[in-house]
């Protein structure tokens, strides 16, 4: 009973954290550019921000759930233009100098973490999503309890936990082919990336005020 909810718990972690939207191309080109330890320490900050929405999620904390639906237009907003500024910043970034501050040790991986977890957990759209799935694969069955609630949760930190340490593992493989050229392309690549997908989630903010002024007029 206890390896059933848990393997549900990683098999939602994996639903979560398996589709590269912004947030797996930000770790890919970190684990490219700084190497796999920075990319998976971003990786288990955007773990994080999942598993504290799976918690709110699965004890039912109802007023944080309502905060947070709230206030989704600020978040989102606050949210994509970090991503755009993310994006410029990588775009215009020289691997070279990170490349330098990797093999000096400067790397600054609780930047890494803090960056990813705060990124991930303005998405106030992930509430609803754990509450999707917990509630389709039934993965507190019938009599949930406090002790299922926590190993499924469990189960999602360790899901997700996987995936960003496979993921980074596997692009750090590659990484070792690249040169300090290569780098500069995939800044730029990743860079104009990030850049248009936290634009078009930046006009997508607006889009209930868009549609709320048309029905006025």
């Amino acid at each position: 009973m206890v390896i059933e909810h848990l393997i549900k718990g990683i098999i939602i972690g994996l639903m979560v954290s398996i589709p590269l939207g912004p947030m797996g191309v930000l770790i890919i080109q970190k684990t490219l550019s700084k190497g796999r330890l920075s990319g998976f320490i971003s990786g288990m900050g955007a773990a994080s921000a999942d598993t504290f929405y799976a918690i709110l999620a699965a004890f039912g904390f109802g007023f944080v759930i309502t905060f947070i639906q709230a206030q989704q237009f600020i978040l989102q907003i606050i949210a994509s233009a970090i991503l755009v500024v993310i994006g410029l910043k990588i775009y215009f970034a020289n691997p070279v100098k990170q490349y330098r501050s990797r093999r000096t040790g400067k790397a600054n991986l609780l930047k890494d973490y803090v960056s990813l977890f705060f990124l991930t957990v303005t998405n106030p759209v992930a509430i609803v999503l754990f509450i999707a799935y917990f509630a389709g694969t039934n993965a507190f069955g019938t009599n949930p309890t406090l002790l299922i609630e926590a190993i499924v949760v469990s189960g999602v930190l360790i899901g997700a936990t996987l995936w960003w340490y496979v993921l980074t593992t596997i692009i750090n493989l590659f990484r070792r082919k690249f040169r300090l050229r290569s780098l500069f392309i995939i800044n730029r690549v990743s860079g104009v990336i990030i850049t248009i997908l936290g634009a078009f989630a930046l006009v997508a903010s607006f889009e209930p005020i868009k549609s709320w002024v048309e029905n006025l007029f």
